[in-house]
């Protein structure tokens, strides 16, 4: 149980894909804003954001695009750092209760991320799956960034694993957010998420709605979508909750990161709560000081 654990977060939290041209893409994103104007507008999320996922025969992928408080150059600073990108990911993804360990380096083949994934509790790192991730600045404007985490195989033939993150300049105070997400995964890596949605998965939804139910209250897609989803959001509010402190002294940043990030995960219980406040904060606060201590 715990390697298949393992296997959906992977699948499902870490594995990601973006748009691939790089030529006008700043022009096609602001276009993605207006076409999306509607449903950034009024939507179930209480925020300017849109969330849209994918399932094929080998493929998951997910979506989020949204409107930022901040101002582009702000992002860009932070996400989109040549000298210190890699370190502020690092920091954005132990925010997600699954990830235990992030270290952001670099060697004659680039910069990487080294991840290891786990369960929602405390764990050594013995019991967690380790993962690495390339790390390209692939796009770059004075209006406009993309950042490329990749990382090409994992277990049980799960493959081609992306993560992606684009924006634009939408005014001087606002920035346009693209966070996509997609992976490829064999017969073993299916039969693993099918087992995992048959058993402690099955009553896990995402935030597409499927209509009103029996008892009158709204459902929501399940399954592999369902997963996707999920974890679009925790990586969506991982970033917000980052982007938020970044202003402040240095010693008051963890703290107000982790608590924002459970509170607004709170603000979508039904599909996200997993933990109390006090066993995240206590869980991250051990997990930040592991990752001093090792690196």
């Amino acid at each position: 149980m715990q390697t298949l654990r393992i296997i959906v977060l992977l699948l499902c939290s870490l594995c990601c894909s973006g748009p691939a041209p790089a030529a006008d893409d700043a022009a096609t994103l602001r276009q993605k804003y207006a076409a999306l104007t509607p449903q950034l507008s009024n939507n179930q999320f209480q925020r300017t954001l849109y969330l849209d996922s994918i399932e094929s025969s080998s493929t998951i992928k997910g979506d989020i695009y949204a409107v930022m408080d901040y101002p582009f150059a702000g992002v860009n600073s932070v996400l989109n750092n040549p000298e210190h990108g890699p370190a502020n990911w690092c920091d954005v993804m132990m925010l997600h209760p699954n990830t235990k360990y992030c270290r952001a380096s670099s060697d004659s083949n680039g910069k990487k991320l080294n991840v290891n994934i786990g369960k929602k509790v405390r764990q050594t790192l013995a019991y967690s799956y380790p993962m690495e991730f390339s790390y390209q600045e692939t796009a770059v404007s004075p209006e406009y960034f993309r950042v490329n985490l990749n990382s090409d195989s994992g277990p049980l033939g799960t493959r081609d694993y992306r993560i992606v993150l684009e924006a634009v300049a939408v005014d001087g105070k606002h920035t346009f957010l693209h966070l996509a997400y997609s992976c490829s995964y064999g017969m073993a890596g299916r039969t693993a998420m099918k087992i995992y949605l048959a058993t402690i998965g099955s009553n896990k939804v995402g935030f597409t709605g499927t209509g009103l139910q029996s008892n009158g209250q709204p459902g929501y897609i399940g399954g592999l979508r369902g997963v996707v989803e999920r974890n679009t959001m925790r990586y969506y509010l991982a970033i917000d909750a980052y982007l938020s402190t970044f202003s402040l002294p240095a010693d008051k940043r963890l703290e107000k990161r982790l608590s924002n990030w459970f509170n607004a995960t709170e603000q979508y219980a039904r599909q996200l709560h997993e933990v109390d406040r006090q066993e995240y904060m206590q869980m991250k606060y051990q997990e930040y000081l592991r990752r001093q201590t090792a690196q």
